[in-house]
């Protein structure tokens, strides 16, 4: 099966945000945030034509399942996340939740833990820099073009996010940035 990177398009960002709005209605106080995040929430960014969103819980063991497959979500096996070079976390700091669906990968994460600090990093990097958005689109539409197997696409692709939040870190120590 090969991946498929589509040009950026204009609507992802009005469909992160309706999906957002409605994830936040249907979770009610259990989502204690819900973000558009990844490629389709990074203006210019090519993209899997898949919506990805972040929602933060205080818990990894609340009952979301009711509410996520009334929107059409399924649980996928997922419990973790990579955890970047370097880090020497423990990697059940990076523990997540991952439910998906038609056109949407939904990530649930912990508030305040180090792996939903990153997604939302990472996207308000390349928003704040889009010099650098042509050469990661070029990266991804390069490696997409190399290999067919997702699993495959998501761990070469790792070692280029891990650089790309190495500079983002630097960047949010010198802005004051944090996960508002």
């Amino acid at each position: 099966m090969s991946i498929v990177l589509d040009a950026p398009r204009d609507e992802w960002a009005a469909r992160g945000l309706a999906l957002a709005a409605r994830l936040r209605h249907d979770l009610g106080p259990a989502a204690v945030r819900v973000e558009h995040i990844g490629s389709t929430s990074i203006p210019g960014m090519p993209a899997k034509p898949v919506i990805d969103l972040q929602v933060s819980v205080l818990d990894l063991e609340a009952p979301l399942d009711g509410p996520l497959e009334a929107l059409g979500l399924s649980r996928r096996p997922y419990v973790q996340d990579h955890v970047p070079a370097g880090r020497t976390d423990d990697p059940g700091r990076w523990a997540k939740r991952l439910w998906s669906g038609p056109g949407v990968n939904l990530h649930v994460r912990l508030a305040g833990s180090p792996n939903e600090r990153l997604a939302l990093l990472f996207r308000d990097w390349f928003r704040a820099n889009p010099a650098a958005v042509p050469a990661y689109g070029a990266f991804k539409a390069a490696l997409a073009g190399a290999v067919d197997d997702i699993g495959v696409y998501s761990d070469v692709k790792d070692p280029v996010v891990d650089l790309v939040i190495v500079v983002a870190e630097e960047w949010a120590a010198a802005t004051g940035w944090s996960v508002s």
